[in-house]
Parts: structure tokens; sequence; C-alpha cells
């Protein structure tokens, strides 16, 4: 351009080296500018991927870079929250294996030392029978627990694929409460089931059967001999409702926010609590589009209130439930 401008003129050349000049020299310091950003932004980056310390990115208004900034502002925020969570995961995990190892640990400890006993040759046939009874208990406590949390195990990795069947409330209770009937007598304890009629929702009675019997034997576990345990049912178009309730002791206001959070033992657990049984429950019950609430009745005792949500009819449950 300023070969042409001299052979127009020597005026017009000299104005165009000039401006050639001068766009030469904006380029360059443009240039300049830029690539410190660049340079700014990628010792951020290293800073963001190589240490610990909370890096800010400086605002940059337009251009390009902007849009490249945004971008990596929104990859750092998420890089921030994936590290969060891992550590969160990580002290879970951590504080689950020490649980569990606790839980484990303290009846193979009695079954070592029960052991040591009937190893004795002067032991009595009474004694030797005890100790063996008290052997079987920490066996079958052992295998429940076991059991408990292969299936939690098996919620959390979303391996189970829970039927999707028309099931029957009544049919459900009475094989939950199977297995607590002859501790009820024991205890003098009435336990009465009200429904309005053949009540159902769809899901799977097997695991069902194991969230409702969990949440009896705890109501069971927590009123005391001569108390009333009662399940009563409702069902309308939106859902099926089962409330579980006792007369016992109810549950302590600062145990309550926790009564289903995995290895809870609250104020008034036994020593042969474990605190996963109602956890289970939970899990198996949002797992088939249903909620759960626990709270204290005025009349005293506790209160479970269970819905199992209506879906679709070929077994696509959409969930109306309230996250």
């Amino acid at each position: 351009m300023t070969v042409i401008g001299f052979r127009v003129g020597a005026g017009a050349g000299t104005v165009t080296l000039i401006a050639c000049i001068t766009l030469t020299i904006a380029s360059l310091v443009a240039d300049k500018k830029r690539y410190a950003k660049i340079n700014m932004l990628s010792e951020n980056i290293d800073m963001i991927l190589h240490s610990d310390t909370m890096v800010a990115l400086e605002d940059i208004h337009e251009g390009d870079l902007a849009v490249l900034e945004s971008e990596i502002k929104k990859m750092t925020v998420k890089i921030r929250e994936g590290a969060y969570l891992l550590q969160k995961e990580k002290i879970y995990l951590t504080d689950s294996i020490a649980d569990i190892s606790h839980q484990l640990r303290t009846p193979l400890t009695t079954i070592n030392l029960l052991m040591s006993f009937l190893q004795s040759a002067e032991l009595s046939y009474e004694d030797r029978m005890k100790y063996v009874n008290e052997i079987n208990s920490h066996l079958r406590r052992l295998d429940w627990l076991i059991s408990s949390l292969l299936k939690i195990s098996k919620l959390d990795a979303g391996t189970v694929v829970m039927k999707k069947e028309k099931t029957s409330v009544s049919e459900l209770v009475a094989k939950a409460s199977e297995s607590i009937m002859i501790p009820l007598e024991i205890r003098d304890q009435l336990f009465d089931y009200t429904a309005m009629g053949n009540e159902c929702f769809t899901g799977d009675i097997n695991w069902s059967v194991e969230a409702i019997s969990n949440i009896v034997k705890n109501c069971m576990e927590h009123t005391p001999e001569g108390g009333h345990i009662s399940v009563n049912v409702t069902e309308n178009i939106l859902f099926t409702k089962i409330v579980i309730e006792d007369n016992g002791n109810g549950i302590d206001s600062e145990d309550l926010p926790h009564i289903f959070e995995r290895f809870y033992r609250g104020r008034d657990s036994s020593e042969s609590s474990v605190g996963i049984g109602l956890a289970l429950s939970k899990m198996i019950i949002q797992e088939q589009n249903g909620t759960i609430k626990a709270e204290n009745r005025k009349e005293g005792g506790s209160r479970f209130t269970i819905k199992f949500y209506k879906g679709d009819t070929d077994g696509n449950t959409e969930s109306r439930k309230p996250q």
C-alpha cells in the first residue's frame, strides 16, 4: 500500500506509510495484551490443577477471550464441586467402613469369648447349652447384618431390579408381621391391621416385606410390654398410604431428623441395634416411587407414614413424590 501510495504521489505515500506503521504498532500492542491475558489464564489454570488454594479468575469483558474465560470458570466450578463430592464420599466411606468393622467385631469378639468357655472340661451341661444358644444368637445377628449390608450396597450400586407388580397390602403386612408374632406374644403386645378394602400398590412384595418388617420391628422394640402396634391402610387415586403406629416412648426430638441415616443409633436404642434397618427401609420404599415420614404422635408413641405413589399402568412409574 505504501509503494502504491508513493507511485500516486509523495503525500499519499507518506500518509499511507504513517497509517501502516500506526496500525502495525496497534496490532502488536493488542497482540501483546492478548498474549498476556492468555498467559494469565494459563497460569491460573495451572494453579487450579496443581494447587489447593482458591484461584479467582480476573474478568475479561469482551472478545473471544471473554467467552473462553467464561467456559474456564464453568470448568473450574465443576472441578471444585467434583473434588468436594469425592472428598465427602471418601470421608463417608471411611466412616462406613469403621462402623461396619465395629458392628462385625462386637459379635465376633463375644463368640470367641464364648468358644473359649466351651472348651472348659468342667463346664456343666446347662451352662454349655446356654453358651451355645448365645453363640447361635450372635451368628444370626451377623447373618442379618451381612445380608442387610449387601442389600444396601446393591441398592447404592443400582443393580437391584425391583418387580413392578400389583401387590396386595394385606398380604404384604401379613408376611412382614410373621417374624415378630412370637416376640409380640412374649411381650404381650397387641398388633392389629385396619384397611378400607383390598388396597394395592405397584411394587416388589419381597423387598417391600423387608422394608415394612424393619419398621414394625422397630416399633415393637420401642414399645413396652402390653403396648399396642397398629397398621392402617388407605388408598386414593394418587397413592396408597400405610400408617404404622405404636404407643411407646416415641422418638427423641434430637434423633428424629437422623432416624433414617445409616448406622445412626438413637438415645433409646438397644445394645444390639445396628442402625441400618430403617435406612434400608427408606431406600427400598424410595426405589418403588414411595416416601416415608417419621413423627411422634400427640397421644404418645411414634408414627411412620408410607406413601406408594401410583404410576403408569405399563409399569414405567412416573415419580410424583416430593423431592
